[in-house]
């Protein structure tokens, strides 16, 4: 078995449907991003998960979400593109998928606070409860909450 992970956003909502047999099955478009040579290239990835094991998750995701996925990787399809050309599709069967860290925060459905209503959805440090975040350091006494900055800590 081949897996692999893939960091990227949605290019679209994720499609529900059910087959014959009555089974979800949710698939989503992903784009990732490499720059080679200069220029940037977008790979097209079909994410396939079956029945409901990310249901509360995929609620909160739509076109432009940052996602990271993790999964097999099936045999590539070869098709005939729109405008003639050869192209190819890259397939995935999720074993697991989470927000990414590195979106960026969502900025419909604020709050008051300005906080993102979706989980995850905001980097690490954006949300206020870091308790538990390995990648923020805890306040230690002296120093400025997470997220603001005293003109003594910048360092230039």
């Amino acid at each position: 078995m081949n897996f692999l992970t893939i960091a990227g956003h949605l290019g679209a909502d994720p499609e529900v449907r059910f087959i014959s047999s009555g089974k979800k099955v949710t698939t989503m478009r992903v784009a990732t991003n490499t720059r080679r040579n200069g220029a940037d290239d977008t790979i097209w990835w079909r994410v396939t998960i079956w029945g409901e094991q990310f249901d509360k998750m995929i609620a909160f995701f739509k076109k432009g979400s940052a996602i990271v996925v993790f999964g097999e990787l099936q045999k590539p399809e070869i098709f005939t593109g729109r405008d003639g050309k050869p192209q190819i599709s890259m397939n995935i069967t999720a074993s697991s998928i989470q927000f990414s860290p590195f979106g960026k925060p969502d900025r419909q459905g604020q709050g008051q606070e300005g906080a993102s209503s979706a989980p995850g959805a905001a980097p690490f440090g954006a949300t206020g409860d870091n308790v538990n975040n390995p990648y923020v350091p805890p306040i230690q006494s002296g120093k400025a909450p997470i997220g603001e900055t005293v003109d003594d800590e910048v360092p230039f």
